[in-house]
């Protein structure tokens, strides 16, 4: 009979009359997770099994932090040891990591951060659905992701690439820029027409060939985004 590591585990072994031999005991509380195998009050043996984060995880969240203004917190259910392991592999600070959470801990955790700023929260669970859905973005990994969990996000990545969500975010920052100088073209370009209109007798083909000419900018300016090499790597 296959059961989860940890005190209830043997409690319930107990029960049963079985004991775990120390050697299999000692493995419940290690940094992967111990599923014991038995015959009524007989321990048959035992194996331990541990997740692995995604291969691109590490290079995503180096590339979140790279860009600078970004905290990043780890919310997961899993116990400490395991979080602890997971978490280095991935470069994360012991402060970053924050273990054995039920879905209402993630909404408190999302709660703190968003009072100091904007927040996006990845899930792809059904425990993750409450924090997707308090977060101020909520983003689900479409190809793992459950049912509840995209539909309590604003954002399902549709590729399991988390550095596709770095680059989207280089990308909209880049979109931000490129939006602030179009509106300053504009401007620009408008308030010289209506200052040359006002104090000077400006000639209705050069109006045209000012108002015409900063559209064309403007378009010109925004078919940048086409070319960008961010856009084209990810």
């Amino acid at each position: 009979m296959p059961g989860r590591s940890g005190p209830k585990t043997r409690g319930c072994w107990r029960g049963l009359g079985a004991e775990l031999p120390s050697a299999i005991a000692a493995l419940a509380d290690g940094a992967e997770t111990l599923v014991i195998v038995g015959r009524g009050a007989r321990v048959l043996g035992a194996v331990t099994v541990a997740d692995a984060p995604r291969e691109t995880a590490a290079e995503a969240l180096a590339a979140l932090k790279a860009g600078g203004g970004t905290g990043i917190l780890m919310m997961t259910g899993d116990r400490a040891p395991v979080a602890a392991r997971i978490g280095a592999r991935l470069g994360l600070a012991d402060g970053e990591i924050h273990a054995g959470l039920l879905p209402g801990d993630k909404v408190r955790l999302v709660d703190a951060a968003a009072a100091r700023g904007k927040m996006a929260f990845i899930g792809d669970g059904v425990n993750d659905a409450a924090a997707l859905a308090r977060a101020d973005v909520g983003v689900a990994m479409g190809v793992a992701g459950s049912e509840v969990a995209l539909q309590a996000a604003d954002v399902a990545l549709m590729a399991d690439d988390l550095r596709k969500l770095a680059a989207a975010r280089r990308l909209s920052r880049r979109t931000a820029r490129v939006i602030r100088q179009n509106l300053t073209i504009a401007i620009g370009a408008m308030a010289v027409l209506v200052t040359g209109s006002l104090f000077f007798e400006l000639p209705l083909p050069l109006a045209v060939l000012g108002h015409e000419g900063g559209t064309l900018l403007v378009v010109l300016n925004g078919l940048r985004l086409l070319a960008d090499p961010i856009r084209a790597r990810a």
